[in-house]
């Protein structure tokens, strides 16, 4: 199946993104949001990497007009519900996620293909509310999109093969590669970091270090580009918290039991760099440490 326009729904962190490198790709592609206010921030802030890009030298002033070009913003599912491919970006919540399949149902093309950029949960489970689980699969990126070369590649029970060749040849055309992961809890990636994570997060709660010497230690001690809180907090603590919680439901086992220090953070409010503060105050010129 050859796809030629990408659909989009969420214009967060991820999602402006994913419609940054696909525009730049060469696919149309349709960015949808529940508020034009979001939708607007996407779009100033795709414009801005993409210049970005053109001052490193990167791609040409041409290739940043055409890929500004590619991108529709809309507030209308049904004109995403049109493309060839779909990948639901929303907040890593459940029923938020069935919600939006559950409204796009009605309006899609027969061979559209419906993915999920969920970071962990069932691909199984959301493709079997829809009407297609055979054309449903996991379509994971890495953040920040533009940045991170990876791709997690997921296929629930049903997903068939020409799902997969479809989703294998996107990955490709954006120059970026593909990991193929079995449908458990958290994937590979996640499955992996967020343990690492939360164990950090137990190592400043049982007061073993600070926000700093933790932070210190892992990238001086394991050569790891940033530190285990300090990426919680580009992250987002509510959707580190959100991925623990999946992995120890999902898992039944006491090791993935989430820091209870994390779930205090995120109900103060406290979830990373997108609110301001998290394990750091962004608040000032330099990220300070709040513990």
């Amino acid at each position: 199946m050859e796809i030629n326009s990408i659909g989009i729904i969420g214009a967060g962190q991820m999602g402006n993104g994913i419609a940054h490198v696909m525009a730049l790709a060469g696919y149309e592609v349709r960015l949808s949001d529940v508020s034009q206010d979001t939708l607007d921030k996407a779009v100033a802030l795709i414009e801005r990497n993409l210049d970005r890009q053109v001052s490193r030298g990167k791609i040409s002033a041409e290739d940043r007009d055409a890929a500004c070009a590619r991108i529709r913003p809309t507030l209308d599912v049904v004109d995403v519900a049109q493309t060839d491919l779909v990948i639901e970006a929303a907040t890593e919540q459940e029923a938020i996620k069935q919600k939006i399949f559950d409204g796009l149902l009605p309006h899609l093309k027969p061979n559209t293909i419906l993915t999920s950029n969920t970071s962990s949960i069932s691909i199984t489970r959301l493709a079997s509310r829809t009407d297609r689980p055979e054309k449903f699969m996991g379509f994971h990126f890495m953040n920040p999109v533009p940045v991170m070369q990876l791709v997690e590649l997921i296929r629930g029970i049903a997903t068939d093969e020409e799902t997969y060749r479809a989703c294998l040849a996107v990955v490709d055309r954006l120059g970026k590669t593909a990991a193929s992961a079995e449908d458990f809890p958290a994937f590979i990636v996640n499955r992996v970091l967020m343990p690492m994570i939360n164990e950090a997060v137990y190592t400043l709660y049982e007061g073993v270090g600070n926000v700093r010497s933790i932070d210190m230690a892992m990238k001086l001690g394991a050569n790891h580009p940033m530190g285990p809180l300090e990426l919680a907090d580009f992250i987002g603590l509510d959707t580190c918290l959100a991925i623990m919680n999946v992995l120890h439901d999902g898992l039944a086992d006491t090791k993935y039991r989430p820091c209870p220090l994390l779930t205090k953070y995120v109900e103060a409010g406290w979830l990373g760099r997108k609110t301001q503060r998290g394990f750091y105050d962004y608040r000032g010129e330099e990220p300070v440490p709040t513990r």
